[in-house]
């Protein structure tokens, strides 16, 4: 099937092809005619599977025939929960609707909002938005949703994780009753069916992947490792497979501010991106690992969701993430668009419990491995260290400052006085 089967514009299939894209997705394949048609749609879509182009290209042609009113209000309006993913979907509006005559903006917060209130006065019809600024530059008067024609709700789970769901309501109130709605979602919880439930009107339901998912090119790997020795794993990894572009997830901003310190000080350029850096400085982390200059960038989970990063050929899981669904979208990075990619994950004791839950919830164990020189010795808290007796293993290791390697050797220092009782 190609772009044109699917009823597309010229200057629209001009744009497409402009991009590099020539045979569209399974999501595109079912999405495109159904919006075409007017049809609301409720939507699963895993990421990487070319979903914002699966709405972005039928909401251009739409409002591209209808009418075109002097002033340019917003007709149509794409709400997004984090800025980074605001950011890109409108470079994909503005990509895809290069050959058209139609206007469109992004707003979001932690960046001066007078830029973004002088481009809406001067005329938009497509405006990509976070929630909290969309409302406040509502407050302020600096903006009209009272005649938005179509209204698409991307990533709707995660806004629903941040707390957006009365946000998301009061939106609703601002517009038309009569309107096209797009809701799309990673999954399909009680909560989202309960939204689109008062959202949709009998909507038309596409499952573009198994629910919870993962890429099928994705290779799934593990690694038994001390805590205490992740830092140096990573490093290993990274030198060692000589990798150019490495995403890796932590689960706090401060482990992600030092990691990322120590790469850089074992001569692998790195930078950290999380929600206490400033929009400018995500923005500036960001580019530079597009575009290579930059060759690790740490993330907290912010940067999950959302993030289009082409061919990344690398993940890794520094920290398991406490939630299952999280790796979901952490390694839905990486095997996007039919590139294979490579997830790895750093289990250190007491992520176990972590492990099993993300299992289960993929219905399949993971593969496990153990680095030469880097065998895990820590035990669970409360458990009592085995003897090792004559282990070669241990002979190997250089002994460490750290408490678990100091409540072992103990219990070898008492294995000796018991010889030396006998």
């Amino acid at each position: 099937m190609s772009f044109k089967s699917l009823g597309l514009i010229p200057e629209l299939l001009k744009a497409v092809n402009k991009q590099g894209y020539h045979t569209p997705s399974p999501i595109q394949e079912k999405t495109i005619p159904i919006i075409l048609e007017g049809r609301d749609v409720l939507a699963s879509a895993q990421t990487g599977t070319g979903k914002t182009a699966g709405f972005t290209l039928p909401l251009l042609q739409t409002l591209d025939a209808t009418r075109k009113q002097r002033h340019r209000p917003i007709r149509a309006l794409i709400l997004t929960p984090t800025r980074e993913l605001a950011a890109q979907v409108h470079d994909n509006v503005r990509d895809y609707a290069q050959f058209l005559d139609i206007k469109s903006t992004v707003i979001f917060g932690g960046v001066n909002a007078k830029p973004q209130i002088r481009t809406i006065r001067g005329g938009i019809d497509i405006l990509v938005a976070t929630p909290g600024r969309l409302l406040d530059l509502e407050n302020q008067g600096a903006l009209s949703l009272g005649r938005v024609e179509i209204l698409v709700l991307d990533e709707a789970d995660r806004m629903l994780d941040m707390g957006f769901l009365r946000d998301i309501k009061k939106v609703i109130s601002l517009m038309p009753k009569q309107r096209q709605n797009l809701l799309f979602s990673a999954t399909f919880s009680k909560d989202i069916k309960k939204l689109a439930e008062g959202i949709l009107h009998r909507p038309v339901l596409v499952e573009a992947e198994p629910e919870n998912s993962t890429a099928q090119k994705v290779e799934h790997k593990t690694f038994s490792v001390d805590k205490a020795d992740k830092v140096e794993v990573t490093i290993k990894l990274i030198a060692d497979g000589n990798w150019k572009q490495v995403l890796i997830f932590t689960r706090t901003k401060h482990r992600a501010n030092r990691l990322s310190e120590k790469l850089v000080k074992a001569g692998i350029s790195s930078a950290a991106i999380h929600g206490n850096k400033s929009q400018g400085a995500r923005t500036k982390a960001l580019s530079g690992f597009k575009s290579s200059k930059i060759r690790v960038l740490v993330a907290t989970d912010i940067a999950a969701r959302g993030l289009d990063i082409p061919l990344l050929p690398h993940v890794i899981n520094f920290e398991l993430p406490n939630v299952p669904e999280d790796y979901v979208h952490r390694i839905g990075r990486t095997g996007r668009a039919g590139a294979s990619g490579e997830a790895i994950s750093l289990v250190d004791v007491d992520e176990r419990d972590y492990l099993r839950d993300i299992e289960k919830l993929l219905g399949e164990k993971l593969p496990s491995e153990i680095i030469a020189g880097f065998e895990p010795t820590a035990k669970p808290a409360g458990s009592k260290p085995k003897q090792r007796g004559g282990n070669n293993r241990n002979k190997k290791r250089k002994p460490r400052p750290q408490n678990n390697s100091n409540q072992n050797s103990g219990g070898q220092n008492k294995n000796r006085n018991r010889n030396r009782r006998r």
